[in-house]
């Protein structure tokens, strides 16, 4: 086993979200950081289909029958790949996985991770939401309370740039926002009918979108309003890691960054109880090496995090890192989504929209609020928007010529879709597991997942649909069309979360109140893994709070020679 060239004070595992958030901070308090990707480099603006028009795409930029198959996991999405789009996701074949029941894993391995490809929907969480458990009797409860994370919401907020309304809402607390993109008519039309009708809210988006310029992030520019963002943004107009943190971690000089770095160990000391630093598998030499440091990030993603403390296994932890308690890789978390209602909207064809907003809007949660009480726990928002369809409506019109043109050059009929975002409880019996019988290209073990939905959500995704449906039929809206797709699928979401949480008690949980392996304090862990319960908010602003709030407890912890 190589040394891997001297010690540092830090180690980060991981770029997306969380890996860049603790790559900045840890670099801006003065610690000297190695930086550890298991993916190739990227850096900003190395994004090869960034301005190509589709006809400058092969095959008009759908996937060959190889791609599917290579991507099959990723396909699952039914946008995910594309000729713009695939070098962004794994293949398969070369990194497998065991579904015991089916689950979706989508991965990007690659400097900056999946914070290229996220969705950029970016929520507070409530206080309700750090209570739930508490009240409820599920899982465990959250060793901390929206107070304790509110301040970190307000670092993070400021400095990614969140566009969006204050409206005061409870269940939705405001945050620090650039200007709101705007409702189009046919959304602002919704919007008051069911404030008259329902006495329900919508606001527009919260989105990691840039509405005005940052000035400590001069490389970054105002959205473009391309709705490109899935292939990367050369104007840096969204959040990610490669435009914003990594950058603002190079800057102090104090970060050593190597991609191609697959972490597969952490390297236990017995006579300090402390992680002495991680062993890495180079991706493109195969030689093993290691690398040593007082304090150790682990932002893998929340499986990839999860891989490495299972795959840790020593005298003091045969059942992998930290895992006293039994919980490490349990407890499986998602958002499930494919239920709704779609419909048309009549009586607004002389209007239309400037630009392609890269963002809809957003109806906060309802339902298990107040007087309101299902026959189920937690709840619900909704995702969506209103639209003109183009001329991709005519693919299948026998019209030629002239008469075609013609029609091509008008805009379609509007058209409204409302998509749930539902809230999954943590169920210990929704686990993954390391299979050491099946390898990748590496020859590293596999993950095995077994995990599904239960009573819970499937009451919940009922509701789901027929309150889509209320909705569009309260603004007036034609054709309505409540769907679920049997889309029980976990997975798709992309938000999974729980498989390392955090917890008071150390006998039921993996980390404590910061973070910190309750076995180990110098291994800190701020991806999805570290999560509780999982709201129906998109989860990642939560991370990058959790991430820096992690990070100045390190960082004191260190000063005071705890770790």
């Amino acid at each position: 086993m190589a040394d891997g060239n001297g010690s540092f004070d830090a180690i980060v595992v991981g770029t997306g979200i969380s890996g860049g958030w603790a790559a900045k901070e840890l670099t801006e308090k003065g610690l000297k950081t190695l930086v550890l990707d298991r993916g190739r480099m990227v850096a900003h603006g190395d994004y090869p289909t960034a301005t190509k028009k589709l006809w400058e795409l092969p095959y008009a930029g759908r996937p060959t029958q190889e791609d599917l198959r290579k991507q099959a996991v990723a396909a699952r999405t039914g946008y995910a790949v594309t000729q713009a789009t695939k070098h962004w996701f794994v293949d398969d074949i070369d990194h497998p996985y065991i579904e015991k029941k089916p689950f979706g894993w989508i991965r990007g391995y690659h400097v900056g991770g999946r914070s290229l490809m996220w969705g950029r929907q970016s929520y507070r969480w409530s206080p309700m939401d750090f209570e739930a458990n508490a009240k409820e009797g599920i899982g465990v409860d959250w060793p901390i309370r929206y107070g304790d994370l509110a301040p970190w919401y307000d670092h993070v907020e400021s400095f990614i740039g969140v566009s969006g309304q204050a409206e005061g809402y409870e269940q939705l607390p405001d945050g620090k926002f650039l200007p709101p993109m705007a409702l189009n008519c046919v959304e602002l039309h919704l919007k008051q009918a069911l404030a008259d009708k329902l006495g329900r809210a919508l606001t527009i988006g919260r989105t990691a979108n840039l509405t005005a310029p940052l000035a400590h992030s001069p490389q970054r520019t105002p959205c473009q309003y391309r709705n490109l963002c899935s292939r990367g943004c050369p104007f840096g107009a969204y959040f990610s890691s490669n435009s914003s943190t990594l950058p603002a971690a190079e800057k102090t000089g104090n970060m050593t960054l190597r991609p191609n770095s697959i972490v597969y160990e952490l390297i236990y000391d017995g006579r300090k109880d402390r992680a002495s630093g991680v062993r890495v598998l180079d991706a493109e030499t195969n030689e093993q090496l290691e690398f040593h440091a007082k304090v150790i990030f682990l932002c893998a993603s929340t499986f990839g995090s999860t891989f490495i403390l299972m795959n840790s296994v020593s005298s003091r932890f045969p059942n992998g890192f930290g895992n006293d308690s039994g919980e490490l890789g349990c407890n499986i978390m998602d958002h499930h989504l494919g239920v709704g209602a779609s419909a048309t909207a009549e009586g607004f064809d002389d209007r239309y929209y400037s630009g392609q907003r890269p963002n809809g809007i957003y109806i906060p949660r309802f339902v298990n609020i107040g007087k309101d009480k299902r026959q189920y726990l937690r709840g619900f928002g909704y995702q969506g928007g209103a639209w003109r369809s183009g001329w991709t409506r005519l693919l299948d019109d026998t019209t030629l010529g002239a008469d075609l043109k013609t029609k091509a050059a008008a805009p379609g009929p509007w058209g409204v879709n409302l998509g749930g975002f539902g809230e999954i409880l943590p169920y210990h019996e929704n686990h993954v597991t390391l299979d050491h019988s099946r390898k990748d290209k590496h020859g590293l073990p596999v993950l095995a997942f077994d995990a599904e939905m239960r009573e819970n959500e499937l009451k919940m995704r009922q509701d789901m649909a027929a309150e889509a449906a209320t909705m569009l039929e309260a603004a007036g809206f034609k054709d309505i069309h409540p769907y679920d797709g049997g889309d029980q699928l976990l997975g798709l979401g992309i938000h999974e979360m729980g498989t390392a949480r955090m917890g008071r008690d150390p006998k039921t949980s993996v980390l404590n109140a910061w973070n910190q392996v309750h076995a180990c304090p110098n291994v800190y862990v701020t991806d999805g893994s570290c999560m509780t319960s999982a709201a129906c908010q998109n989860p990642s602003l939560t991370y990058m709070a959790l991430t820096a709030r992690a990070v100045d407890h390190a960082v004191q912890e260190l000063k005071r020679m705890n770790l």
